[in-house]
This record gives structure tokens, sequence and C-alpha cells, in this order.
């Protein structure tokens, strides 16, 4: 799969511990020695500001998406190839996925997790056919990833939905795996009774 554009999400707080900014910094640089141009949501601050620095910084395209009520309180960044304000976040969500190949979520809080829950489910309706993953840092996502493993054993998701996430302890390593993805049309239901 040809990966040109990729979507992060990520925290607009550099979390507690300095390895969330490092890997922040090197899923940029990466992204950018790779030629991948980088769509994330448009703030200066946080892990969002930090990937978009690193990408920019090594050369990169990076074209951010905020909604104008969040402009102030993300610092709308204004060092990027562009800044789209959008209406709202819908409109935000909506334009990060119309631009990208495939979604990367770094460590974040409530809104990093709801944009990516968001898109994997569009993928798991099969809304689009794009690659997702994880970049593991320090664990942070060792809990999420049991309890989604759970979530398939209770029979809530299907395993091979469950699989659709890719997890990536680097950069190389994650791009490698959501490169090789390869989509699986089958039905969201785990146990539907025929009617």
């Amino acid at each position: 799969m040809s990966l040109r554009s990729i979507c992060v999400f990520c925290g607009a707080s550099p979390g507690a511990h300095p390895i969330y900014r490092e890997s922040a910094e090197a899923l940029g640089r990466h992204l950018a020695e790779r030629g991948i141009r980088l769509v994330y949501g448009g703030g200066a601050v946080g892990l969002m500001g930090v990937v978009a620095d690193a990408a920019m910084a090594a050369g990169g395209e990076v074209i951010g998406i905020i909604p104008q009520s969040l402009e102030r309180a993300e610092v709308g960044h204004k060092g990027l190839t562009r800044l789209e304000v959008v209406d709202g976040m819908h409109a935000r969500k909506a334009r990060m996925a119309e631009l990208s190949d495939a979604f990367i979520a770094l460590p974040g809080g409530l809104g990093t997790l709801e944009e990516l829950f968001e898109v994997w489910t569009w993928g798991q309706l099969g809304y689009h056919a794009k690659p997702l993953g994880l970049l593991e840092v320090n664990g942070f996502y060792a809990k999420l990833s049991a309890f989604l493993d759970h979530l398939v054993e209770e029979r809530f998701v299907r395993s091979h939905h469950r699989e659709m996430l890719q997890i990536g302890e680097s950069p190389a390593q994650l791009l490698e795996l959501l490169g090789a993805w390869q989509p699986l049309v089958a039905p969201k239901w785990v146990d539907r009774q025929p009617s």
C-alpha cells in the first residue's frame, strides 16, 4: 500500500515523560524523511506541536486541520505548510480522513482516543479501507491493547477487526506494518441472528 499522507492523532499535552516528546519528534522526522505528508489537528501545543515542528524542521509537508472554536485553545500552528480552519470537530475529522492514506495514534487523551476509535469504526463498517496503528511508547497503550483483546474474548469485536489496529514500537516498524496491511471485508456483527 502506498502511503503518501498520514494522519497523526496525539495529545495537546506533552504528557508526563520526556519519551513521549522524543517519540513525537522521531515520528515527525521519520515521516518527512520518507517524503510522507503529515496531516494532524493543527495545534502548536503538546505533542501536536512537537510532531508538526519535527516534520517541518526535517523539510516535510504538514497540513493542520483545526476547528475555529479550538484555534485559540490549541493555539493554531502558524508555521505549517498549510493550516485549514474548519467549522467543528466533525468537519475536522472528515477532512483529516479525506487527506490521509493511513492513521497513527501517538500517546494522547480523550480526543486522541475518540479520533482513533471513530476512524477505526469507519474502517470496520467499510467506509474506508485505510490502515491504522498505534505507536507504542513506554507501554502507554498496553492496557488498552489488553482491553481490546478482552472485547474479542467477550464476542463484542471480531478478531479480524481487532487486527485492523497495527502496533509498532518505532516509526519505521509501524510504517512497515501499515504499508503491508491488506483490508479484509467482513460483517461487523459477531453473532448476528438471521431475520
